[in-house]
């Protein structure tokens, strides 16, 4: 256990080391934040207004509010993924420079050395995302606050979830990269697409049948639902208040996949939650085994 944490510790000391990977880290959901809110805000208001009864006015605050909180369950969504790949960079670094070598060799099982990796990213990207998230949170108090004190504690459950799940999947990803050329593709490409297949770009409920299917087999599908539940709940419940008919609500949650269906049946948030930590599970350990392999081989 003593091995673990110095290897712990040592990552995460060389982590916060390099400022260009930390602040790249940082950065990366303050632009999203700013890109969604230019670019994305208008499309998502017109798509909520879309699905109000003809002659049905809510006030300025309210779609605000709609608006905000499905823009930072988009970020967040994407961030706790991106963020993870950034962050485990130091594990293609050290097989670039030749230090992962040194360290397989010596009397460090290849158990305490995978789960150092993944403890020390995991550490960096929950610091970098509660961050984020505290930005999304004073962006929602500024346009329209109508979330409760568990809906905020939810929403970071739901960060750590996702930030686990993100720092398994990218280290077994990582684990196949050798140079920071491939990482720097693999990083782009998880950038540019994850947001589409996890539903944060664009709603599922706006793809076609079939490839709404094949998405709800991703379980990245699941953790933005859950975010997005928390983040709009609040604001769903002041718009039924209001008088806007149970019926209309449910369309709403449907087409922004606050409500997910798997083949038709509706998901309930005890089996999201599920499928995310079994996930998480079934991937850590995968990434130990592949260690425990690649030390044989050695």
């Amino acid at each position: 256990m003593n091995t673990v944490f110095a290897l712990i510790k040592r990552n995460v000391k060389l982590f916060f080391k390099d400022k260009g990977m930390f602040f790249t880290s940082l950065i990366t959901p303050a632009i999203l934040l700013v890109l969604y809110a230019t670019f994305l805000g208008n499309v998502y208001r017109d798509s909520f207004t879309s699905n109000l009864p003809e002659g049905f006015v809510l006030s300025e605050s309210i779609v605000d509010g709609l608006v905000g909180s499905q823009l930072i369950s988009s970020i967040l969504a994407v961030s706790c993924v991106t963020v993870a790949f950034c962050s485990n960079f130091l594990m293609v670094q050290d097989k670039a420079n030749g230090s992962i070598n040194d360290l397989r060799i010596s009397p460090v099982k290849p158990a305490a050395l995978s789960m150092g990796y993944y403890v020390a990213t995991l550490i960096a990207t929950l610091l970098i995302c509660f961050i984020a998230a505290a930005i999304c949170l004073a962006y929602v108090a500024i346009v329209g606050w109508y979330m409760s004190v568990a809906d905020v504690l939810l929403l970071f459950l739901d960060i750590l979830l996702l930030v686990l799940f993100g720092t398994a999947l990218s280290s077994v990803v990582n684990f196949f990269m050798s140079s920071q050329g491939q990482i720097s593709a693999v990083g782009t490409i998880v950038s540019a697409g994850y947001g589409f297949i996890c539903g944060a770009y664009m709603p599922i409920s706006s793809f076609g049948d079939g490839l709404r299917k094949v998405i709800s087999f991703l379980p990245g599908t699941y953790g933005t639902s859950l975010l997005r539940n928390h983040a709009m709940r609040g604001v769903l419940a002041e718009m039924q208040t209001q008088g806007v008919p149970a019926e209309v609500i449910t369309g709403i949650r449907d087409s922004l996949d606050c409500n997910l269906y798997f083949f038709g049946n509706a998901v309930g948030t005890g089996a999201m939650y599920a499928i995310l930590g079994v996930t998480v599970a079934v991937l850590v350990g995968v990434y130990i085994l592949m260690n425990i392999a690649k030390r044989k081989e050695k």
